[in-house]
């Protein structure tokens, strides 16, 4: 699978996901009380932003047909050599 973020949707990615893991996973400790089910939500969704803002990877992304990669991208194009040595 290609590269399909980057950009602003890459920070936002890498920054929300950690401070979702982060405080998720105070929650689960108990140094923050917003539940246990919602800790853990929070934990996996955090690590699941996280890892796709580093990889820069989305299924849902690709699935919606979204892509904020702007990285370089070589195109490969085939050129006939044939075609190449006729004359015009």
């Amino acid at each position: 699978m290609e590269k399909n973020v980057g950009g602003f949707d890459r920070v936002w990615r890498l920054v929300g996901g950690a401070l979702l893991v982060v405080i998720g996973a105070a929650a689960l400790v108990g140094a923050v009380a917003i539940g246990p089910v919602l800790a853990g939500v929070m934990v996996v969704l955090g690590a699941v932003f996280f890892v796709t803002g580093v990889l820069q990877r989305c299924v849902i992304n690709r699935l919606l047909g979204l892509d904020t990669y702007r990285g370089d991208r070589t195109e490969t194009t085939h050129t006939d050599e044939a075609s190449m040595e006729r004359p015009s």
